[in-house]
């Protein structure tokens, strides 16, 4: 069995205010393992995309600690935690988030820009994942041009283009028909095991968590195997 790639130990969000807690969830513990696909399922207001902004380092939990590898989360400086969530997390989320007025490419290639890669070696890999996504051909149209599922493909292009070690999405089929929700669930499964991702999807869609290798199950403020 392969080392875990991310750990929770005893991981809670408590949202405190003068009206009283809220808790989102407590005592929280599983393992995230390399290369494996992972559905989280439960209610909506269970707390699935409040536990994937603490495994992306994008919030802090209130109790416990996320290990990527042998370290804290919390131990990473500013800078590393900007590394850590530009160069081994990928995310796609249920809102494309595209910048409307810029092309597919120049979509893709924005992650690479940022992390510093010049425009064109970014370019170069960003043309090889929209090639991968089956939009090799619509690089130049404009993201608001395109259909949601075409959208979608973007933003796993760019989510994936960093090649990333860790995958969270949060309802990637959320917005799409059942048909286009089935070709975006096939394709991550798809991307994700041939490039050895760990994936975590926050998803209602029992079909796609059917076709994951484990189930995670956000239940009265706890997580359990499905």
């Amino acid at each position: 069995m392969s080392e875990p790639i991310l750990r929770a130990e005893n991981l809670a969000k408590i949202y405190r205010s003068g009206a009283g807690d809220l808790t989102v969830f407590s005592g929280v513990h599983f393992d995230l393992r390399q290369g494996e696909s992972v559905a989280l399922v439960g209610e909506s207001g269970a707390g699935k995309s409040t536990l994937l902004h603490l495994l992306g380092a994008l919030d802090l939990p209130s109790e416990g600690r996320i290990l990527y590898g042998e370290r804290s989360l919390s131990s990473f400086s500013e800078a590393e935690l900007a590394e850590f969530r530009n160069r081994e997390v990928g995310y796609v989320w249920q809102s494309y988030h595209l910048l409307p007025e810029f092309s597919a490419l120049e979509n893709v290639m924005m992650p690479l820009l940022i992390g510093g890669a010049s425009r064109q070696a970014a370019a170069s890999r960003a043309q090889k994942w929209l090639d991968q996504v089956g939009l090799g051909a619509r690089a130049s149209h404009r993201a608001g041009e395109l259909s949601g599922g075409e959208q979608q493909r973007i933003s796993i292009a760019r989510a994936l283009v960093s090649e990333p070690k860790l995958f969270l999405a949060d309802e990637p089929t959320g917005n799409l028909d059942q048909n286009t929700a089935q070709s975006i669930m096939d394709l991550i499964l798809a991307l994700s095991r041939s490039h050895g991702l760990t994936t975590l999807v926050a998803t209602h869609n029992p079909a796609f968590a059917r076709l994951c290798d484990r189930v995670l199950r956000i239940e009265a403020a706890k997580i359990a195997l499905a």
